[in-house]
């Protein structure tokens, strides 16, 4: 809901770009290759080294500590991608663990591998690693290996890891299903048409409703849980829904409710939440004041028993440690990719304050209050006093998750960000050699501009529970309708609970917008440093590059089920459809024919009409988007963005040219911080597929991938 992901794509000043067809097509059999990660994938190296010499040692021993915390708990996500993740991970590690590379490849040549195929076989493995599972942490599509299950068998019977029995029973309980494209598993989604492990397999999205309905009464909310399923021989249906903690039990008895039976458990990856909570503790002697020291506290006795409002009052102690040398942030945090749109990935990073850059963002922050003005909603839509948050540029060290995006807005409770507060954060240490002059500058602007003040944006008209409102009730008036205000959010209601999978699009279409229009004030580029013609260069390759990504986001459509796969390609998609149909020569899409003669696309968009086209359409999409999610009207909010969000003939043509000739995504190589003697240390790694493999298998104590295993088997009777 609160992440901004850098669409990682070759962004151009110009207004032409091309794309080559595709043979690609929804009535044709899978195209496997659009599965593979390509040999030729980019591997970038995730460069912390001079924001790591700032620290002093006591601030590295935090910032170690916190890392493990985060790597540790990340293991959590292989359990929640796929049944196949978890093992799929401990057979690399045991096989990677046990040889190095140049030792694996030569058994592997001896067995029949090719070259090309060793490759591929190591693309995979870093990919794997690199999304946290076998789907893509950005597109939710499945990844399969290039290279035949038989040889990978072969060179896993060969491999010194493949004389435990343990590794090969292992091997064969995912060898079937690891390079497998049926139908309902080419993408993420619940049990009957894709795959998740937040839910049972025999889950549907009733099953899920009817548990938000039960959350909602009993004011309860579902970040760091899972749903599991029972029908007993008596035609009885029994809903297990498990906390993430260390501690096992019951948290409440079972329950009739709506004809069947609920019950509350604690004790889901029991062996990794304990890994993750006995590193904080160990951060809490070295943290750097009262509110760190509390916050981990908290933490810990959250990860312990899986009360969520302990770990809720860890982030209020957060929201308070303003300006710290290190940031950080851990939890089950992200809820984009379970497919009731409620449950949460688990997340954790650390990284050093990059302090010069920090103070564009501190700058807007100041201005904040006034900036927000010019949204297209007025006060009464706006929270009742604006809660300057903290809004650092940082330095990743470590972050363990599907992906490393470019900003955040967390922490994701409506409750505390609408009256407490919320802090956002810039992570600005991705490679950016590929990109042409003036991205980089366009991009930190619109991270600044979505985070701060599109997700930091808007309020939510809630019902109180002694039945009181948070807004005049006579005063404030339906943006849309100019009548009185006659829906909004019941006690127990979220934005996540009342808007379900819709809620993560629709939030960053939302915050996006609001890039899109303010990039547009001079003074608003001013603060950033840019001014005069080159402000208006930024303006102009911000819009561009942003409107193209919606259009290259048809890759990530899935035409065969008629749906979206990624939140922020769905978000961009609205908003290119918005300024398309805002007409006037202002953004044109047409079809043309590349120097390699096969189709392509030409894309334009006029600059000089931004400010009088492109500003007032999205200006306009703005305020209804704000009108349906401060009233809590789903239906209206369902409508409108899904009219936008439609794919016809026309652009499915569009992305079948689009796939063909689209750009891997960069995989990124992390350090690890080591400590021995005393002292801690940063290890990095080769910008290469071997990079990336050799930093997980150094990560990981062997004792941590054994606890997965162990989190796998107690799974598999829910699979």
């Amino acid at each position: 809901m609160v992440i901004s992901w850098l669409f990682d794509m070759f962004v151009s000043t110009s207004t032409h770009f091309f794309y080559p067809a595709s043979t690609f097509s929804q009535k044709m059999p899978v195209d496997r290759n659009l599965y593979i990660i390509p040999n030729d994938s980019p591997v970038c190296q995730l460069d912390a080294e001079d924001a790591f010499k700032t620290l002093t040692e006591k601030e590295r021993k935090y910032a170690h500590y916190v890392a493990k915390a985060s790597f540790d708990g990340a293991l959590a996500v292989f359990l929640q991608v796929s049944p196949e993740s978890a093992p799929i991970f401990y057979v690399l590690y045991r096989l990677f663990k046990s040889e190095t590379v140049e030792q694996l490849k030569e058994k592997a040549v001896s067995t029949g591998f090719s070259d090309d195929e060793w490759q591929a076989f190591l693309v995979y493995a870093a990919a794997f690693y690199s999304n946290s599972g076998n789907y893509k942490g950005f597109g939710d599509s499945k990844i399969v290996p290039g290279v035949e299950q038989s040889k990978i068998r072969a060179l896993i019977e060969k491999s010194v890891a493949g004389k435990d029995d343990k590794v090969i029973k292992t091997w064969d309980s995912v060898e079937k299903v690891i390079g497998s494209l049926e139908a309902n598993e080419l993408q993420l989604g619940f049990g009957d048409k894709g795959v998740t492990c937040y839910h049972s397999s025999n889950i549907t999205k009733a099953d899920a409703e009817k548990i938000d309905r039960f959350f909602k009464q009993r004011n309860v909310e579902s970040w760091n849980s899972r749903l599991f399923k029972e029908v007993g021989s008596d035609g009885k249906t029994t809903y297990t829904v498990k906390l993430a903690s260390s501690e096992e039990g019951v948290v409440s008895e079972a329950v009739e409710f709506e004809g069947d039976v609920v019950q509350v458990i604690r004790g889901d990856y029991s062996l990794i939440m304990k890994r993750t909570h006995e590193w904080l503790d160990k951060a809490v002697p070295v943290a750097a004041n009262k509110n760190q020291e509390e916050m981990l506290r908290k933490y810990v006795a959250h990860f312990k028993n899986g009360d969520i409002n302990l770990h809720k009052d860890g982030s209020r102690y957060w929201i308070k440690d303003v300006g710290p040398s290190v940031e950080s942030y851990i939890g089950f945090i992200e809820n984009y990719r379970d497919p009731a749109g409620t449950r949460s990935e688990f997340e954790g990073f650390v990284a050093a304050v990059n302090k010069e850059t920090s103070k564009k963002f501190q700058a807007l922050v100041a201005n904040a209050e006034e900036i927000l003005k010019r949204l297209p909603w007025g006060a009464d839509y706006e929270k009742d006093a604006f809660l300057k948050p903290d809004f650092t540029a940082l330095d990743v060290i470590a972050f363990g998750s599907s992906g490393i995006p470019a900003g955040i807005n967390i922490p994701n409770y409506d409750d505390i960000r609408q009256n407490e507060g919320f802090k956002n954060v810039s992570l600005g240490n991705h490679d950016e050699e590929l990109m042409f002059k003036f991205h980089k500058d366009s991009f930190e602007v619109q991270v600044g501009l979505h985070e701060l003040l599109g997700h930091g944006s808007g309020k939510l008209f809630q019902k109180n529970g002694d039945g009181t409102f948070n807004f005049d009730t006579n005063k404030v008036k339906d943006i849309i309708t100019g009548g009185p205000i006659v829906t909004w959010y019941e006690p127990g209601e979220t934005w996540s609970s009342k808007f379900g999978p819709l809620a993560s699009a629709y939030e960053e279409c939302r915050a996006e917008a609001v890039g899109y229009v303010l990039c547009c004030d001079s003074d608003i580029l001013k603060i950033f440093g840019y001014t005069g013609e080159l402000a208006q260069d930024v303006k102009y390759v911000n819009w561009l590059s942003e409107i193209r990504a919606g259009l290259l986001a048809l890759e990530f459509y899935q035409a065969e089920q008629k749906k979206w796969g990624q939140a922020h390609c769905y978000a961009r998609y609205v908003l290119t459809k918005v300024v398309l149909e805002a007409g006037q020569g202002f953004v044109k899409i047409e079809e043309t024919k590349g120097e390699d003669g096969k189709a392509d696309l030409h894309f334009k968009l006029d600059r000089n009409l931004i400010d009088s086209v492109g500003r007032p359409a999205v200006n306009a999409f703005l305020a209804k988007l704000q009108a349906y999610k401060s009233t809590g009207d789903f239906e209206g909010g369902k409508k409108l963005f899904e009219s936008y969000g439609a794919v016809g003939e026309t652009e499915l043509h569009w992305r079948d040219i689009c796939i063909a000739r689209r750009k891997p995504r960069r995989l990124f190589v992390q350090p690890n911080t080591v400590e021995s003697n005393g002292e801690v240390s940063l290890v990095t790694y080769p910008s290469d597929v071997s990079g990336v493999i050799k930093s997980f298998v150094e990560r990981y104590e062997e004792s941590a991938v054994e606890d997965l295993h162990a989190c796998w088997k107690n799974d598999q009777k829910w699979f």
